[in-house]
């Protein structure tokens, strides 16, 4: 039977095919709509197009919606849950002032110092010959930041003096990431293993996703240019129980807490990028939404009813305990469009999508044609994602899987869940 929970999804990629994909489960569910959606959740959903925050108002009254889920970053940036919410919508999804978290890096940096959040020192700047002083003086290596949204591009790690410069002159000098990179983070350059912890909020309590790696580089042995992400896998094997624990404590819950003393409680997904060194943990950075492609390989392993938690989030209510998960593994590896992170074609047909049998695949840059048949759309094109009993059997069934499709130029990393990440 059908519920009676009207539903709009924001976002078009990957991430809101995964939870589109979770939600459709739920028997609470009435009506389901993405906003723009993509190929994929057009098949379990109402894809609409709704381009402004004034439009997604009227809609939600029209069809009498009782939460907005909002996936990607951009509109939670914008203050569309503020605005949202001021129409008398539930949503899933953070302020605008709570998003400043990823909005801006420096913010977040001062954020975490003001609160004890571990971090790795750093210091921003809005001069670019004070940036360049400042990279040329210090004696170890270094990453440089924009400090606003890149589509997850905008971070450079550097190797030495020489490389320092250039990511300065990319990102401040010919401003690579447009008004993003006007202000620059220069922070220590750590190394160890990097882990994506993510939480449910309601602003006062927390709920712990498993621990997941990404793979962010282009090819294998963590190779060439960062993308938006190549797969991802967990829970990962050096994360422990009591790891997790401390990860809440000393830094998702002091954020959450930080946030409600601030009068602007963070309600939605809170996503920390952490560094594990040999000395201790680091946060790198937040993020204010789910992952992508964390989120393909986390809502597979989900055994509660998303809907629920989310509504829970929305109304403050959120019970750790009604959070569960189930045991095993996933793993997502993702099929990119030849060329990309540079340039791309689109329109390419796209071949075996049928033929998956043991895997979810979650649509990206997928555009179906009428009266049939998928083409290319977009840079990152669908992932492929697997559960299984091990991590190796996950990544067995992942590869097979993704071994079924094909389109010219398609390319993915063989080694997602074999390197550090």
């Amino acid at each position: 039977m059908m519920g009676d929970t009207n539903v709009l999804v924001i976002g078009g990629g990957g991430r809101e095919h995964a939870i589109t994909w979770a939600l459709q489960k739920s028997p609470r569910l009435g009506a389901l709509y993405v906003a723009p959606g993509n190929a994929g959740t057009a098949e379990i959903a109402q894809n609409v197009n709704l381009d402004t925050v004034a439009e997604t108002l009227q809609f939600a009254a029209d069809k009498n919606i009782h939460l907005v889920v909002i996936g990607p970053e951009a509109p939670l940036v914008a203050g569309w849950a503020d605005e949202l919410r001021a129409g008398g919508v539930a949503v899933f999804g953070p302020s605008q002032a709570a998003a400043q978290l990823e909005a801006s890096k420096a913010f977040s940096k001062a954020f975490m110092r003001e609160h004890n959040i571990p971090t790795a020192d750093s210091r921003t700047f809005n001069d670019y010959d004070a940036a360049l002083a400042y990279a040329e003086s210090v004696d170890h290596a270094v990453v440089v930041k924009a400090d606003g949204l890149a589509a997850g591009k905008g971070v450079i790690v550097c190797d030495d003096v020489a490389s320092a410069r250039a990511a300065l002159k990319t990102i401040m000098h010919d401003a690579a990431f447009g008004a993003a990179g006007d202000t620059v983070i220069i922070e220590e350059r750590l190394i160890g293993r990097e882990v994506s912890i993510l939480a449910f909020c309601d602003g006062h309590n927390v709920a712990l996703m498993p621990a997941m790696r990404d793979h962010k580089r282009i090819f294998d042995g963590d190779q060439g240019l960062n993308t938006g992400g190549m797969g991802a896998f967990g829970p990962v094997a050096d994360v422990s129980a009591d790891d997790l624990a401390y990860f809440r404590d000393a830094i998702i819950k002091p954020a959450v807490a930080g946030m409600a003393a601030r009068g602007t409680p963070y309600v939605g997904v809170l996503y920390a990028g952490l560094m594990l060194t040999q000395q201790s943990v680091r946060t790198l950075e937040f993020n204010c939404r789910f992952g992508d492609p964390e989120t393909q390989a986390i809502l597979p392993l989900l055994d509660s009813d998303l809907l629920t938690i989310m509504l829970d989030c929305a109304a403050g209510s959120l019970n750790p305990a009604d959070v569960r998960w189930k045991s095993g593994f996933c793993a997502t590896v993702v099929a990119a469009s030849g060329g990309y992170p540079g340039d791309y074609q689109t329109g390419i047909p796209i071949n075996g999508l049928d033929a998956v049998s043991d895997s979810v695949v979650f649509h990206a840059g997928v555009r179906r044609l009428e009266p049939g048949g998928h083409v290319t759309a977009g840079g990152r094109v669908l992932a492929v994602s697997a559960v299984g009993d091990t991590l190796d059997s996950a990544l067995a069934t992942a590869y097979a899987d993704i071994a079924r499709i094909d389109f010219d130029g398609m390319h993915y990393r063989r080694d997602i869940g074999r390197t550090e990440g």
